[in-house]
């Protein structure tokens, strides 16, 4: 097993801080609403999981799901909420702001740099919906951002790999790029030998049913497009420890 291999969880849950550690992960990714591709947690959220694991634990910083071009209104939640997450000892800000043609916001991410200092900043996978990965990568260097999170602007990682891994080597010590989508159990090993990578962000995640009995079938708390009410989701111990065992 290499100790070089760093593996980050991807979680929205105390409880999952929780597990991910009992699993033997390097580092938790804290979010709310994953079913939104993660958004910023509660307060409480992330002073609990602090006070009851030792786990680094860097947090997300996205106002609202959809797309990465925020209004003014928007970015100023993202700069209180960094404010106070830096504050209150996060390992690490997670965060990403695209301009509406498609490229790195460089004005507003260099503000959010200045504010999480000396915390180190990841940029998300706002990254995937950029023009151009490598012009992008560059221009994330360019700013000081410490990792980039990415598929290689494709759906998952495996579809992404020949982008990903010439990320990977142009980018050499200059910043850290973190393959995620998409990783797994079954397909951890290959990853690895395609992009060779030194850090993985994985969301190995079980499904189990809620306490309640009674189910009005005919009330949804969401929209046209939503989750199970009665189905709850959490980080699987089990998981966790059979992809940390395959580093």
């Amino acid at each position: 097993m290499s100790t070089n291999t760093l593996i980050e969880i991807c979680l929205e849950s105390v409880e999952s801080v929780i597990t991910a550690e009992k699993g033997g992960a390097d580092r938790v990714e804290l979010c709310s609403d994953l079913f939104e591709g993660g958004l910023t947690p509660s307060a409480g959220m992330f002073l609990l999981a602090k006070e009851m694991t030792s786990i680094p634990i860097n947090v997300m910083i996205r106002p609202r799901g959809g797309d990465f071009c925020y209004s003014d209104i928007e970015f100023e939640v993202m700069k209180r909420d960094a404010i106070f997450f830096k504050e209150h000892g996060a390992n690490a800000l997670v965060f990403g702001i695209l301009t509406p043609d498609g490229e790195i916001d460089e004005e507003r991410t260099r503000e959010l740099i200045e504010i999480a200092r000396p915390l180190p900043v990841t940029f998300h996978r706002a990254f995937d919906m950029t023009r151009d990965a490598f012009r992008s990568l560059e221009t994330l260097i360019r700013l000081g951002v410490d990792r980039v999170l990415t598929s290689g602007l494709e759906s998952s990682v495996l579809e992404g790999s020949d982008t990903l891994a010439e990320l990977v080597k142009r980018a050499g010590e200059r910043i850290v790029v973190m393959p995620g989508c998409g990783i797994n159990e079954r397909n951890f090993k290959k990853i690895k030998e395609l992009i060779k990578a030194k850090e993985y962000h994985v969301h190995p995640s079980s499904s189990y049913p809620s306490k309640m009995v009674f189910h009005p079938g005919h009330i949804h708390m969401g929209g046209l497009l939503r989750q199970e009410e009665f189905s709850l989701s959490n980080t699987s111990l089990e998981r966790v420890r059979t992809i940390i065992s395959l580093k």
